[in-house]
């Protein structure tokens, strides 16, 4: 690996209320390729500073909702002015807290401002009013915004996400208090706090801290309207908990187990291999969107396995800011033993396990939260590595002969976020689709990179509640407000 030494030490602060401001404390960020390089340190706010925020917010909330959803747009698409200049400097960052590859970050930047400009472009359906003819009333329905929100940001794509929800919040009207991930918040917190330089004092507010110490004030503030959570299922439920004693809403996205169904008639040439491969090993396997677990049809499973093997004989480990590396670390080492553990307990159920790739020139992988990637070659459908969400670079493919056997075993799950079918026949790609209880199926692809970002965005059953994105996702911080007239 190369040496990271020369790169400058990241401090961050808290920004409430339009202006910096500092904590007694602070959270030190590791390099996750290393396990001890210090990129950074991020203010540790406590309870009164995540309290000043959602005040600050709960402020500026009458004089932001006051204004037109196009002029909210108008400010919003100004503020992402100074994005493009720091783009750079904020991948290094991201990739030094992250663990991912430097192209991986700057792909993250580039979603935060590209889901800002979609959502702003949305602006002119927001004040419309539903008329409702007499008799017996004449009824007029139009929405409102909520008030304050508390986004939540998870460490993975951090900044794609927080714009799965940040912008449309805003839209709507809201003020926003944005939570970024602890392990890796210094890249969010230099974003938001560019963007919320540019808008009016506490419409955007960014506090940074230990869970323990603000979670209550952004989740259980009587001020805070809506709370939205990107992250684990346990995560979710501790958030819901929290909301239900202030009877605050809850917006959850807590990944998933996704399938994908490769049919008997599939393409498997090389660009549908790599569409493939990308769907479920980009960010390292650390995407709630990547497949999670392969059905493919006996008849095409050697050459689906000899497909992907080719891909991943390819696959260069190191530090994500090193020339010639394709996969970065996991980012804890917890993730790193837990994925460990699934693959060992279904090479223990029979399972056959062929790891790939190596090193790129001059890393050391003997620190870091490396982990080679793999495939899992006919697991057991109980087997653990089929049953949860992995998480990482390892895959198991499953045969069957049967498509209905395919969609009960890919249903057969405590999620529902994604999934995908691959087929020639697009006509009964759709039946298949039909027939999958997820939010968003992918047809010949699957994850991030595939995915209309017009479309609303959110899982079923344990993947979580409510939708991001598109005008549903605008209308998840509005409420509607009926005025009835007499005939």
């Amino acid at each position: 690996m190369a040496s990271t030494e020369h790169l400058p030490e990241i401090r961050t602060g808290l920004f409430i209320d339009g202006e910096a401001r500092e904590a007694d404390d602070a959270l030190q960020v590791a390099d996750p390729a290393d396990n001890t390089s210090v990129v950074g340190y991020a203010a540790a706010a406590d309870a009164k500073q995540a309290g000043d925020a959602v005040a600050a917010a709960a402020r500026a909330f009458p004089a932001w909702a006051a204004r037109t959803p196009q002029e909210r747009a108008e400010l919003l698409i100004a503020a992402l002015a100074p994005l493009e200049a720091g783009r750079a400097a904020i991948a290094e960052v991201l990739t030094r807290e992250n663990g991912k590859i430097r192209m991986e970050s700057y792909i993250d930047s580039i979603v935060f401002e590209h889901r800002f400009r979609l959502a702003a472009a949305l602006a002119g359906e927001l004040g419309g009013v539903t008329r409702l003819a007499a008799p017996p009333y004449r009824t007029e329905i139009s929405y409102l915004p909520l008030g304050v929100v508390t986004i939540i940001v998870p460490f993975n794509w951090p900044l794609a996400i927080l714009a799965a929800s940040l912008p449309q919040a805003l839209l709507a009207g809201n003020t926003v208090v944005v939570k970024p991930p602890p392990t890796a918040p210094l890249a969010t917190v230099r974003t938001v706090e560019q963007v919320a330089r540019a808008l009016p004092p506490g419409v955007l507010n960014v506090v940074t801290g230990r869970d323990a110490e603000i979670g209550g004030p952004l989740i259980q503030d009587e001020r805070v309207r809506k709370v939205c959570f990107t992250g684990s299922v346990a995560g979710g439920r501790c958030v819901m908990a929290m909301a239900a004693e202030s009877l605050t809403r809850v917006a959850l996205e807590l990944g998933g187990n996704d399938p994908a169904i490769v049919c008997a008639d599939a393409d498997l040439g090389p660009e549908a291999m790599r569409r493939l491969f990308s769907g479920v090993f980009d960010s390292t396997g650390q995407i709630c969107m990547a497949a999670k677990r392969v059905y493919v049809h006996r008849s095409r499973y050697d050459e689906l396995v000899e497909g992907l093997s080719s891909l991943l004989e390819t696959t260069r480990l190191g530090h994500g800011l090193d020339e010639g590396v394709t996969m970065g670390p996991l980012h804890s080492a917890r993730q790193l033993e837990y994925v460990q553990g699934l693959v060992a307990e279904a090479l223990d159920l029979g399972a056959e396990v062929r790891m790939f790739g190596g090193p790129a020139e001059g890393a050391d992988l003997s620190r870091g939260n490396f982990l080679r990637p793999s495939l899992v070659l006919s697991p057991p459908d109980r087997a653990r590595i089929v049953v949860e969400e992995q998480f990482g670079p390892t895959v198991p493919i499953l045969s069957f002969d049967d498509e209905d056997d395919a969609v009960a075993r890919a249903g057969d799950t405590w999620s529902g976020l994604c999934s995908s079918v691959w087929t020639a026949d697009l006509d009964h790609a759709a039946a298949l689709a039909s027939r999958l209880r997820t939010g968003y199926t992918f047809v010949n692809a699957h994850g991030a990179g595939h995915l209309d970002e017009r479309a609303p965005f959110g899982g079923f059953d344990q993947s979580g509640m409510g939708r991001e994105m598109g005008i549903e996702g605008i209308r998840e911080f509005m409420d509607t407000h009926s005025v009835g007239f007499p005939a």
